[in-house]
């Protein structure tokens, strides 16, 4: 009862998503289904999709959409299993035992409708795992290292609180979480994606601050703790971007704090 649907978006990065699809396919225990959700506008990702041999779990899609949220709904839409795990092309599985792991957790914890986990991640030019359990009182601190590829997700959960909404281009996870604050959690101590950093979340970091804050005032209003907490990290990320800020960041490391 606790089957697995991948779900992969990708738009023009075959390379990105051979990678991911060679993590999914190197998992002990693969998933029931690998849906690839391509919005691309050149033929190369249908093309490999088509013409190479690909597992029996893999099924893809390929059409335009109206951006990240749109092609995340139309994944969950198409999954077919209990629960949902959205692995962005170019993100790929800490381990290959990640799947397995997951299932297991699920089938010991039948009441669970969500669960996140430990990430790799590079902040300051520095490899770094960060994960923390999710806590609904400290949303004001926006993902708070309960990243989105480390999600699983019943698909069920979706049907009550809506999909992903087209209404933000970067904070549309954050959104998410907001809507799942009531739903049964547990964290899974767990490193179970490596987070590609390429992305817009990444690249167009104070514009993801600014649609986070408008995130939490529409479903909480006003909050002076969000204002200084996003006051914080602006300066943190200002800091990081000197030579002092990077080492101060290195020294945090080598104490074992850069979860904090």
């Amino acid at each position: 009862m606790n089957e697995i649907s991948v779900i992969t978006i990708c738009f023009n990065n075959l390379s990105d998503l051979q990678k991911t699809c060679q993590s999914v396919d190197a998992q002990t225990r693969p998933p029931e289904e690998h849906w690839i959700i391509n919005g691309s506008t050149t033929e190369d990702i249908a093309q490999w999709l088509e013409q190479t041999p690909q597992p029996v779990y893999r099924k893809w899609i390929n059409e335009r959409d109206k951006g990240i949220a749109d092609a995340f709904n139309k994944g969950i839409d198409k999954a077919t299993c209990p629960i949902t795990h959205l692995l962005n092309s170019g993100d790929t599985y800490a381990a290959n035992d990640v799947v397995e792991v997951v299932h297991a957790f699920f089938q010991k914890h039948l009441s669970v409708q969500w669960i996140s986990g430990n990430i790799q991640l590079t902040r300051g030019g520095e490899k770094v795992i960060v994960g923390k359990p999710f806590e609904k009182d400290k949303l004001y601190r926006g993902m708070r290292s309960v990243s989105h590829p480390t999600w699983f997700v019943k698909k069920e959960v979706y049907h009550r609180t809506g999909g992903y909404s087209g209404d933000y281009k970067i904070a549309m996870d954050y959104d998410m979480m907001c809507r799942l604050a009531h739903e049964p959690y547990l964290y899974l101590p767990k490193t179970i994606a490596i987070f590609d950093d390429t992305g817009i979340s990444s690249s167009q970091y104070i514009k993801s601050l600014e649609e986070n804050k408008k995130v939490y005032t529409k479903h909480f209003g006003p909050s002076l703790k969000l204002t200084v907490w996003q006051w914080r990290l602006r300066l943190l990320h200002q800091l990081l971007q000197s030579n002092f800020g990077l080492w101060l960041f290195r020294l945090k490391k080598k104490l074992g704090l850069e979860n904090w």
